[in-house]
């Protein structure tokens, strides 16, 4: 006989909310006080469990995708200059232009891009048109003539 599952419908719900707060599977285990393969099997026999884990998942990972677009973008918001002007203190509502932030625009273009973007540089050998390089082997006789004809070729250009 199987022992009863621990969950409860209000799960899903918690588990939304906790994942909007950058929860991992992993922490979501400690938070309910089980272990991960038992999330990952509330995520298969309940459907609304599942649905609320992606959700919550996937709001705050557009935030931050977002986030990370408008710094790679540059982006004006709203701020305030404090001031003091004849012993007074002065806000004035601003708007503030922040520039393009290099780093974040090569992360965006590392991922979205990785072909044209990675670190990581193919030095791969390749032959002619791209296909195998042809292998030669000379015996020492045949590298004696290959010298001698180059020889030859040298005298010429004298």
């Amino acid at each position: 006989m199987a022992r009863p599952t621990k969950y409860q419908k209000a799960y899903a719900e918690q588990a939304r909310k906790l994942c909007m707060l950058g929860y991992t599977d992993n922490q979501l285990a400690d938070f309910f006080e089980v272990a991960v393969a038992t999330i990952n099997t509330w995520k298969k026999e309940h459907k609304e469990f599942l649905e609320s884990v992606k959700k919550g998942k996937d709001l705050v990972d557009a935030e931050v995708v977002d986030s990370l677009f408008q710094r790679a973008m540059g982006y004006v918001a709203p701020d305030t200059d404090i001031r003091v002007i004849d012993n007074q203190i002065v806000k004035t509502q601003i708007k503030k232009h922040y520039p393009p932030d290099t780093a974040a625009a090569i992360f965006w273009l590392k991922n979205r891009q990785k072909k044209d973007w990675r670190d990581k540089i193919d030095h791969g050998i390749e032959g002619a048109d791209g296909g195998p390089v042809q292998v030669v082997n000379y015996t020492p006789a045949d590298y004696a003539l290959a010298q001698k004809a180059l020889e030859g070729k040298l005298e010429d250009l004298d």
